[in-house]
């Protein structure tokens, strides 16, 4: 075996067999000439590139055992957190949303932070479709001119959270941004887990935000951290409708 590599593009990893006849992707048509950095074939070209005539080794075959568990379970309902300093943690929440309402569900969304000023894409299409929609906040805190005013909003938009989850009256709550407000002690964690832990039993929650609690993640079925590996922001670039909002 002369070596290994994956193309750039993200096609599967490669075991060169023979001295490659091209320096580009079969798939992309892309060069990938210094791929992984591998250099040493005879006339020290580079080697380990994705071209016809590589062959996949044993980690990119297909699967021919089922990974599916033999006994699951269904549950009435699921807690969701999607935390994490990556983009997609409100853009994954509303993902379900749409789904959620494609079943029939009934849908509420409460957002902490955002205000009643900010018109998005979700919120248009979402409330189109028959989802209650409030953007119970007033905006980014270093632009608020009242914390203690911000704090209280806060406050009463989890008052109405607490009793959504009490009486059932949605099949969905999405609480989008949650998280600031309880790191913040705006919102006591340990309420927020007890109403969570007591909800009725056909609420599903989906709860957004950086640095969770984990109290929070540890009653949550399901706990995603978004990755901060590349940011449109970073490079200077605005947040385009559409795409952000």
């Amino acid at each position: 075996m002369i070596g290994t590599g994956r193309c750039r593009r993200g096609h599967a990893r490669y075991r060169a067999v023979r001295r490659p006849t091209s320096g580009a992707c079969a798939l992309s048509g892309r060069l990938d000439a210094d791929l992984w950095g591998l250099a040493g074939s005879l006339d020290r070209s580079p080697i380990g590139t994705c071209f016809t005539g590589m062959v996949p080794t044993s980690e990119d075959v297909p699967p021919t055992e089922s990974p599916i568990h033999t006994e699951l379970r269904r549950a009435p309902s699921l807690v969701v957190v999607n935390t994490g300093n990556g983009k997609g943690k409100s853009t994954a929440a509303f993902g379900i949303a749409l789904r959620a309402l494609g079943r029939g569900w009934k849908v509420r969304v409460i957002q902490f932070v955002k205000s009643g000023d900010w018109k998005t894409g979700e919120e248009e299409m979402l409330t189109r479709l028959g989802a209650e929609w409030w953007s119970a906040g007033d905006g980014f805190t270093w632009d608020s001119t009242d914390m203690e005013s911000s704090k209280q909003l806060a406050i009463v938009a989890w008052q109405s959270a607490a009793e959504t989850l009490r009486t059932g009256s949605h099949e969905l709550l999405v609480l989008d941004e949650i998280t600031y407000p309880m790191t913040w002690a705006w919102i006591n964690t340990a309420e927020v887990v007890e109403a969570i832990t007591n909800r009725a039993p056909t609420v599903s929650v989906v709860l957004t935000g950086r640095d969770a609690p984990a109290a929070l993640e540890d009653i949550a079925d399901t706990v995603t951290t978004m990755a901060d590996t590349k940011h449109a922001y970073n490079a200077g670039i605005a947040a385009k409708r559409g795409i952000d909002y």
